[in-house]
C-alpha cells in the first residue's frame, strides 16, 4: 500500500514540475523582449555618444523590470528544484521498503547478485545526479555541502551512504562505503552493510568511526570555501573500488560538474603519492587522521 501511495505522490509531482518547466519557459520568454530593450537602448546611447536624462531614466525602469523577471524565473526554479528534491526523497524511501520487504528492481538489485560493472555504475550515477546547492542571495552553504562537515550531532538516516571505518578480514581497518541500516539512540551505534557485500556480517559502529558522505555538491563559482583546499588531507574513495584511502587534494573543481583532482598515498611510488586521479565531491570527505602512516 505504501509503494502504491509513494507512486501515486510521484505521479503528481512529476506533473507539477513538468508544468513548473513549462512556466519557466513563459516566464524566459517574457524577459526577453526587455533584455532586447535594454541592448538597444545602450546601442542608440552609443551612437548618440551621450547620457541624457532620457535613457538614464528609461534604463532605470528597464532594468528594474529585468530584475523582477530574473526573481520571478528564480522562483519558479527553486520550486522546481524542491519537487525534484521530494521525487528523489521518495524514490528512496520506495527502494529501502522494497528491500526490507524482499523486492528489488532492475535499477536496485541484490548486491550479492550485483555484476562489479553494475555497482560501479551506479555508484557513479549516485555521484552525477548529487544535487548541486543553490543558495539565496548571501545565503552560506549548509553542512554537508562539499566539504563541510554534518553538524554534531547529526545522525545518519536509514538508507543514507557514509564512509565506514571497519576492521578487514586480515584485521587491519579501513574506510568502506557503506549503507545506513539503522542508528540506536541508546547506544549511539550504527548499524551498516558494506556496500560491496550484502549478505556479509553486518558492521555495529560508534558514530566516531562514521562519516557521512557530502548530500549536496558546492559550486566552485559561488561557494569555492565550501570545497576543499589544494594540499588538503583527505579521505578519497579509490577509483573502482567501494574503500576509501587517504589522499591530497592536488586541484579542486573549478566548474559545478568537474570532480576533485587527488593523489593517493601510495608507497610504491618515490614521493609516496599516484599520480593524480578523478574523485567527485559525493565520495571525498574529512580525514580525521592528520599523521601520514
Amino acid at each position: 500500500m505504501a509503494l502504491v501511495s509513494a507512486d501515486t505522490r510521484i505521479a503528481e509531482l512529476l506533473n507539477e514540475l513538468h508544468q513548473l518547466i513549462k512556466q519557466t519557459q513563459e516566464e524566459r520568454s517574457r524577459s526577453e523582449h526587455n533584455l532586447l530593450n535594454i541592448q538597444k537602448t545602450h546601442e542608440r546611447m552609443q551612437t548618440e555618444n551621450k547620457t541624457s536624462p532620457y535613457y538614464r531614466t528609461k534604463l532605470r525602469g528597464l532594468y528594474t523590470t529585468a530584475k523582477a523577471d530574473a526573481e520571478a524565473e528564480c522562483s519558479i526554479l527553486r520550486r522546481a528544484l524542491d519537487k525534484i528534491a521530494e521525487i528523489k526523497s521518495l524514490l528512496e524511501e520506495r527502494r529501502i521498503a522494497a528491500r526490507m520487504a524482499g523486492v528489488y528492481s532492475d535499477t536496485d538489485p541484490p548486491r550479492k547478485t550485483m555484476r562489479r560493472g553494475v555497482l560501479m555504475t551506479l555508484l557513479q550515477q549516485s555521484a552525477m545526479t548529487l544535487p548541486l546547492w543553490i543558495g539565496k542571495p548571501g545565503e552560506s552553504p549548509p553542512p554537508l555541502c562539499g566539504a563541510i562537515p554534518a553538524n554534531s550531532d547529526y545522525v545518519a538516516k536509514q538508507g543514507d551512504k557514509v564512509a565506514a571505518r571497519v576492521k578487514a578480514v586480515d584485521g587491519d581497518e579501513q574506510w568502506i562505503l557503506a549503507e545506513v541500516v539503522s542508528y540506536n539512540h541508546s547506544t549511539n551505534k550504527y548499524e551498516v552493510d558494506d556496500i560491496d557485500e550484502e549478505g556479509k556480517e553486518r558492521h555495529t559502529l560508534s558514530r566516531r568511526r562514521i562519516i557521512p558522505l557530502p548530500q549536496w555538491k558546492a559550486n566552485p563559482e559561488t561557494d569555492p570555501e565550501a570545497l576543499f583546499s589544494k594540499d588538503q588531507l583527505v579521505l578519497a574513495l579509490y577509483p573502482q573500488t567501494t574503500c576509501f584511502y587517504r589522499a591530497l587534494i592536488h586541484t579542486p573543481p573549478h566548474r559545478p560538474q568537474d570532480d576533485y583532482s587527488v593523489l593517493f598515498e601510495d608507497t610504491s611510488y618515490a614521493d609516496g603519492y599516484s599520480p593524480p586521479l578523478n574523485v567527485a565531491q559525493r565520495y571525498v570527505v574529512a580525514c580525521k587522521e592528520n599523521k601520514k602512516k
